[in-house]
């Protein structure tokens, strides 16, 4: 079918732009009005990760086998269920916005994927990907995620004023826009407050969830604001 390939892997997808999108609820049109923007201007070649309720997979096959074949061309998608490999899924599905903490599980779900962009449904893009997948490339030998502070100004900044847990930096980190190496997310032992020794990004996630839930605000985007402030 144009612009699908159910099992698309590396390396056959090596020279994709691995892109990955979270959409529930009423999130259809917001979440393609986004592809449709990174398809309009990029110049490499796509590979569309998106996760999606169940009654949303069929609404997004139909829309995307709409668009003009000069653009299906452009790239190649999946489709994946909601899933989370530990923990209670209900409990992950309700934390913050319905099925956002679902990003938290990419380094484990797409094992053959290197590294990927992660967005929410309300990126719009105005230049090509590829000038932000060009980041990966200068990423020092033990960087492993790249986001925007949540703030600029300290003094007004959400968690420098509120956060009842540890954040990064001076005003912590948004994971609306997360650049991930997901080779070395899955290849790393993270520092953490619960043991001594590292855990791996699946085994934190829960127990890190438990330790914190009380007070965190803005969900899975706090725990990595935890697991950065550990690991800077």
């Amino acid at each position: 079918k144009p612009g699908e390939q159910k099992h698309s892997k590396e390396p056959s997808s090596l020279q994709c732009m691995h892109l990955a999108v979270v959409a529930c609820g009423d999130r259809l049109e917001e979440t393609l009005i986004m592809l449709k923007s990174a398809v309009l201007f990029s110049n490499r070649r796509l590979c569309f990760h998106i996760f999606a309720e169940d009654s949303l997979k069929p609404e997004f096959e139909k829309k995307l086998k709409e668009w003009p074949s000069s653009y299906t061309k452009k790239f190649e998608y999946n489709i994946y269920p909601i899933t989370f490999s530990v923990g209670n899924a209900q409990e992950w599905k309700k934390l913050f916005k319905p099925c956002a903490a679902q990003r938290l599980f990419l380094p484990v779900i797409l094992k053959d994927v290197d590294s990927l962009l992660y967005v929410d449904t309300d990126v719009l893009f105005l230049r090509p990907i590829d000038d932000i997948w060009h980041i990966l490339k200068e990423f020092n030998s033990t960087q492993l995620a790249a986001m925007a502070p949540e703030h600029e100004i300290p003094k007004i900044g959400w968690y420098s004023r509120f956060a009842r847990h540890p954040y990064y930096g001076t005003t912590g980190v948004n994971s609306g826009v997360m650049l991930m190496n997901l080779t070395r997310i899955r290849n790393t032992q993270f520092k953490n407050s619960m043991i001594p020794s590292g855990l791996t990004w699946e085994e934190m996630l829960y127990p890190l969830y438990q330790k914190y839930k009380n007070y965190i605000t803005w969900g899975d985007q706090d725990l990595l604001n935890i697991i950065f402030y550990f690991n800077p």
